[in-house]
């Protein structure tokens, strides 16, 4: 495990909340500003948890079927849809928490990546947000030999996205990030946990700073969650809420991926909200 001297160049840092009393202090928006944004959240707040639960929540042999069919049926490469994905989740964190929130000397954020799908989505997420204007760090402990994600990788190498050997402390990545992107298991996920994203998910347990899970919270059971698992901030679901979904209880729910042709919709009756405009993503 990595102590705060082995991360150089991340410098003294105070611990964040995206909260309003945090902003005001930061000097990033007024109080008043904030209490507008949390109106409007309050004011929102019940139509978006009628629109989550409108949306149907699939069980894991359904999601990968949709998967399936996607690759096979419509034509879509694994890489494209990992882009979208990954695009997707880099825009749902910046609308959970813009630049101007966040309260450390840097917007510094850490991007851990398991070996599967979820693993490409997050380098991919990483490589977006660093273009974005965010500073990421990437953990990715077991690396594929395919060619695909050794691909993401060197593009996140490129753009010095720089990249962690150890997991580090609890008490480092509170004093270091403003946030941790949790993109290690996704819905393909069963059984135990191995090392080394057993002791991973433990030290996620133990940090403050908020966590984004990419599209299931790493380590839950894909259709009945877990009680004593990770509990994150945020969940970004892809193509469609899984059905642990309704069993989050962190303040942001994103739905993001938005490439689901309508054909395919309607055989699963997914009942999909209209995403806004041209966004990508949706606040559910």
């Amino acid at each position: 495990m990595l102590n705060v001297r082995a991360l150089l160049g991340i410098g003294f840092l105070v611990t964040s909340r995206p909260c309003a009393a945090s902003l005001a202090q930061a000097g990033s928006c007024s109080v008043s500003a904030a209490a507008d944004r949390h109106r409007s959240h309050c004011l929102s707040g019940r139509a978006a948890s009628t629109m989550a639960h409108a949306v149907r929540h699939l069980g894991q042999e359904e999601a990968q079927k949709i998967d399936e069919e996607l690759f096979s049926e419509y034509g879509f490469s694994v890489d494209q849809l990992m882009e979208l994905a990954g695009l997707s989740c880099a825009t749902a964190v910046t609308r959970a928490y813009p630049l101007s929130s966040l309260v450390k000397a840097r917007p510094s954020l850490l991007v851990i990546c398991g070996p599967g799908n979820n693993g490409g989505d997050g380098l991919v997420c990483a490589r977006h947000l660093k273009l974005f204007g965010y500073e990421p760090t990437v953990l990715y402990p077991k690396r594929p030999s395919k060619p695909l994600f050794q691909g993401l990788t060197t593009q996140c190498e490129k753009m010095e996205i720089p990249f962690l050997t150890d997991m580090p402390e609890a008490e480092v990545i509170d004093e270091a990030y403003n946030l941790v992107i949790d993109a290690i298991f996704g819905f393909s996920f069963k059984g135990a946990v191995r090392e080394p994203f057993g002791s991973i998910l433990d030290v996620l347990k133990k940090t403050t700073v908020p966590v984004a899970s990419i599209d299931i919270p790493s380590g839950w059971d894909v259709e009945q969650g877990s009680a004593d698992g990770l509990q994150p901030d945020m969940l970004i679901s892809l193509t469609a809420p899984k059905k642990s979904a309704s069993l989050f209880r962190g303040r942001y729910h994103f739905l993001g991926g938005r490439f689901v042709p309508p054909a395919l919709e309607k055989k699963y009756q997914l009942r999909l909200p209209p995403y806004p405009g041209t966004d990508c993503v949706l606040q559910l």
